[in-house]
């Protein structure tokens, strides 16, 4: 048979869409959670007459039993199939999320996230070895394209969703919509996914299990107290972290041992996927990390409810989905280290307006830079992901997935730790106002925080003028803050500079620089 006769073909055909969509619905229920949980954690505290440290677990819950799981995603999907993984996963998060619906204490809370959080871990992943294997390295743009969809428009969807739920019904929606999603996507991937091939020869890597998910998950532990503690010499904060980063460095040192181990470094000899994860990580790590801060500035320095910060976040949505689909199609013929760095270059640009925000700044022209970033979105994170993993064999994209996930997760929470961290520190320096104490803290109040709580309509026995000083304050730290992540969009230049600026023939695509150990992927259909 010749080349020509077994070559994929480069359109997305019905078949590959089938698949797509059941993919595409765990991806939305996955990452629409996370926004949507974000903007109800001041609905948990009055919920549960709760503090901010302690409600703020139920998004550290989560992240941490994601980072548990996600190490095992690629032995789990060779060893079981895909397509039994991917339903399991489904299954606990649609029961985590029912739980969550019924908790009557943050205690219970944390813990029903943490159910859904092992669900959560695993959507991802085998997703998108699912939708990877289907398409072939020929056609992975194209489909990194429809799976980029919801994990760039959840955070713009979910503080509409969140806030529009909680308003109109209870904060327990924020979870019980999770479950007629659910039970639509059990069904679909019942009679979509295919036939499970599964390949139960690998041994399971325990010794690499009890390094590496602990590990991650004590490092995780120690990065997100930093907001709380707003130092990292806390003992809450640095044990955590040594130990944690002491048994993934023990991983490290011992994964090139086993013939199967828990999570394949080896891979890492690829220079396209090691430069791409690169890339992705920095970029996750400076752009995440204060996305989660755009909703924040809406609420606390301009007084709008949830609903509208979530409406305000919109053009950002909208400017990626109008470049993603050409960005997917344009990494398929043309090498993504010609393309990603004018991406984000309209990235840079739009955030730069962010570094100068105000109390009064125009919201034309937040929301006209929030679409140029959006734009600079859809043509970014796709094509580094695509550039991770077009290169891997049939065989390896589930552990190549597995990698970009844990580099999307640890660069996540390390970006939103960081940037938590500055402007909690920041507003941490404004002036305690005269016989102002906090009930529940006993600490002082503080300028920014009377002007904070003013916003959301609390009466204060304060002058105004104290109020509008603490408000040009809190506004002063939002861009102090947003200054350090514009100049770490702007380190993550140097590692896009790495990424492939030729064509490489499909053949080597597959094969790699491990050619000699991976198969050369060939999709029949």
């Amino acid at each position: 048979m010749t080349d020509q006769a077994v070559a994929p073909p480069t359109k997305l055909d019905a078949a590959v869409f089938k698949i797509a969509g059941v993919v595409v619905l765990g991806a939305i229920m996955s990452i629409l959670d996370i926004t949507v949980v974000s903007v109800a954690i001041p609905t948990f505290q009055s919920e549960f007459n709760a503090t901010y440290a302690e409600v703020a677990w139920t998004m550290t819950g989560y992240t941490l039993a994601l980072a548990t799981v996600i190490p095992l995603s690629g032995w789990a999907a060779d060893r079981f199939g895909t397509k039994r993984l991917y339903m399991l996963a489904l299954l606990l998060f649609t029961l985590g999320s029912a739980l969550c619906a019924t908790a009557d204490s943050i205690e219970q809370l944390v813990a029903f996230r943490v159910l859904q959080g092992l669900g959560g871990g695993m959507l991802m992943p085998i997703g998108m070895t699912i939708m990877t294997r289907a398409a072939g390295p020929q056609r992975i743009g194209r489909l990194m394209a429809v799976l980029g969809v919801p994990m760039l428009l959840g955070p713009i969807a979910g503080p509409i969703l969140g806030g529009w739920l909680i308003e109109a019904a209870s904060w327990h929606w924020v979870f019980l919509i999770n479950l007629p999603i659910g039970a639509i996507g059990l069904v679909y991937a019942q009679f979509a996914l295919p036939k499970d091939n599964p390949q139960p020869s690998e041994s399971f890597d325990f010794i690499g299990m009890l390094m590496l998910s602990p590990g991650l998950a004590l490092f995780l532990f120690g990065v997100s107290s930093l907001p709380e503690t707003s130092t990292i010499t806390a003992n809450k904060v640095w044990i955590p972290m040594l130990l944690g980063a002491l048994l993934v460095i023990g991983f490290v040192l011992y994964s090139f041992k086993p013939k199967h181990p828990l999570l394949d470094l080896r891979l890492f000899r690829n220079r396209n996927l090691a430069v791409a994860s690169i890339s992705l990580f920095v970029f996750i790590i400076a752009f995440m990390g204060a996305g989660l801060l755009f909703p924040s500035y809406f609420l606390q320095v301009r007084g709008e409810s949830t609903l509208n910060a979530g409406l305000l976040m919109a053009p950002q949505g909208i400017g990626a989905m109008l470049t993603m689909p050409i960005a997917g199609a344009l990494a398929d013929k043309i090498p993504v280290g010609r393309t990603v760095p004018f991406a984000m270059a309209l990235i840079a640009a739009g955030f730069f307006t962010f570094t100068q925000v105000g109390t009064d700044t125009s919201y034309w022209l937040l929301c006209g830079s929030l679409f140029v970033m959006g734009l600079g979105m859809g043509g970014t994170m796709m094509p580094i992901m695509t550039s991770a993993l077009r290169t891997l064999g049939s065989h390896d994209v589930a552990r190549g997935s597995t990698l970009v996930n844990i580099l999307q997760q640890i660069g996540g929470s390390i970006g939103s730790a960081i940037m938590s961290v500055i402007l909690t520190s920041q507003l941490n320096e404004s002036t305690p106002i005269p016989g102002m104490v906090d009930e529940k803290t006993g600490k002082p109040v503080t300028e920014a925080g009377a002007a904070i709580a003013s916003q959301h309509g609390a009466q204060l026995p304060v002058e105004p003028s104290v109020i509008e000083r603490g408000l040009t304050f809190v506004a002063d730290s939002f861009a102090t803050t947003f200054m350090v992540a514009f100049a770490l969009v702007l380190l993550t230049f140097i590692p896009i500079a790495f990424l492939p600026r030729k064509r490489i023939p499909a053949q080597q695509d597959a094969g790699g620089d491990d050619a000699g150990r991976v198969e050369t992927p060939v999709m029949v259909h």
